[in-house]
């Protein structure tokens, strides 16, 4: 079938080109996530969308068809917070696996999504790797007061396709915006969710009150979901298409810098059960954090 009809609409340049409605933007992800698009035509969308940019009824459709493809992780009843983590650490530990044994340390079901997406950068998986968690099973559960790392592989193989086109052109594409704001599990949840330049700010907000999801979103760590242990930044919820500031964020610099470890794996996994058996202080900023998410998350 191909997608061809659909880059003649997105692929006129930035001036040029047209904006797809939702149902559009669905029926284009389908195909991309069913991998019936050939590699070249793959990559021309990338490139296009690159250039022209996404819209919130383009992420919106993209989403929608995503959410009906997804091998969705199982929750039953328990309270539930989505963690993607895709940026991994370049000058700073990643930690997002702190964060979220800290929230299934107070009785939340924890998912965390991701893969690596750079060679250079340390991932959430490495860091889980040397905390004993391992990867999630290809029918993935979780309980209350439990974590789980789903590859993106097993949620949905040509979502980690549409993500392994960057190793290639080098460039980000809809697909790392995408998995920031999916909900792989088969029940409500929280979508703990970052941004790491002002423009995803306002993308990511409108798509978020246009489809109405529950989710906290933050400029994070690195592009983790984690905040920032040296400053705490302005977090936002989203819930039934209205927006909240939770959190305004700190000005100026702290009085007392945290003593974070190096972005080695390693580092960062003793530096994570130090905080959590309470030989260390949890930083601050990824306190606050966990205090909004449990406020949004526990009955």
């Amino acid at each position: 079938m191909g997608i061809g009809h659909y880059i003649k609409d997105i692929g006129r340049g930035k001036d040029g080109a047209r904006a797809l409605g939702r149902k559009q933007a669905a029926d284009l992800m389908g195909l991309i996530l069913d991998q019936q698009v050939s590699d070249l035509e793959l990559g021309a969308f990338c490139i296009a969308m690159r250039i022209k940019g996404e819209t919130a009824e383009e992420m919106a459709g993209f989403l929608d068809a995503t959410h009906t493809r997804l091998n969705k992780v199982g929750t039953g009843q328990a309270p539930t917070v989505v963690l993607p983590s895709y940026n991994g650490a370049r000058k700073l530990p990643v930690l997002t696996p702190l964060l979220a044994l800290l929230l299934a340390r107070e009785g939340l079901a924890v998912v965390m999504h991701g893969t690596a997406t750079e060679d250079k950068r340390v991932s959430s998986q490495a860091v889980f790797a040397q905390l004993g968690v391992s990867a999630s099973s290809p029918s993935p559960k979780v309980k209350a007061g439990e974590v789980v790392f789903v590859p993106t592989g097993v949620l949905n193989i040509g979502l980690e396709g549409l993500l392994a086109v960057r190793r290639v052109v080098g460039l980000r594409n809809p697909g790392h915006s995408l998995v920031k704001l999916i909900n792989p599990c088969d029940g409500p949840a929280l979508v703990v969710s970052s941004y790491t330049h002002p423009e995803y700010l306002l993308s990511m907000s409108a798509t978020f009150a246009l489809t109405g999801q529950h989710a906290l979103l933050l400029r994070g760590t690195e592009g983790e979901s984690v905040a920032d242990a040296r400053r705490t930044p302005a977090m936002d919820v989203f819930k039934d298409g209205q927006t909240r500031r939770v959190q305004a964020p700190h000005e100026g610099s702290l009085a007392q810098v945290p003593d974070l470890p190096s972005p080695d794996a390693a580092a960062t996994a003793a530096y994570i059960q130090q905080v959590l058996r309470d030989k260390l202080p949890v930083p601050q900023a990824i306190a606050l954090q966990v205090q909004h998410i449990l406020h949004e998350v526990k009955p």
